[in-house]
């Protein structure tokens, strides 16, 4: 990215300071004059000369994740000063983990709803694998038994005779 200088304005953050923006001004490619707001915050929490040092010390090609994670985090504490973005960062994660009880007790109905259209009831060597886990099996397997899913199994076949004669 320019500098803003070559532009002829001066980037966010050496407008807010109210400096000349030089050709080597190290705020001018992370800080456009187009976002002031975004320097404000980043200044107001972090510092200035605390974000010139950050940026020097780190390498060019990280400066961009560097700032936009300042940004990022500047803005967050604005709106909640206590927890910042780990309090986003908590209300999602109880969210995700809401949704995951949700999406388990959906499937566990549906396991329930489909073992009640089985007219025989499952072989002993197969109810074990039932309702075990599967992570890559693609579409419509979340839930699967290595033996086949779908529901509803082949009824088991059983001798004609039940005492085991072959007459």
């Amino acid at each position: 990215m320019a500098s803003s200088s070559s532009s002829g304005s001066p980037c966010a953050a050496c407008k807010f300071l109210r400096r000349k923006c030089m050709p080597g001004c190290i705020f001018a490619p992370y800080f456009p004059p187009e976002e002031p707001q975004k320097f404000a915050n980043v200044h107001k929490i972090f510092g200035a000369s605390n974000v010139t040092k950050l940026l020097n010390e780190l390498p060019p090609h990280q400066r961009d994740d560097a700032v936009n994670s300042l940004a990022y985090e500047a803005e967050a504490r604005m709106k909640d000063p206590v927890y910042g973005c780990v309090g986003a960062i908590s209300v999602l994660q109880n969210q995700v983990q809401r949704l995951q009880k949700e999406l388990d007790a959906a499937n566990a109905d549906l396991i329930r709803y489909a073992c009640s259209e089985i007219p025989a009831p499952l072989p002993a060597h197969r109810s074990a694998d039932f309702g075990r886990r599967v992570g890559d099996g693609g579409e419509g397997s979340f839930y699967q038994a290595s033996s086949g899913f779908p529901l509803p199994y082949p009824p088991p076949t059983w001798p004609d005779n039940p005492s085991g004669d072959d007459s």
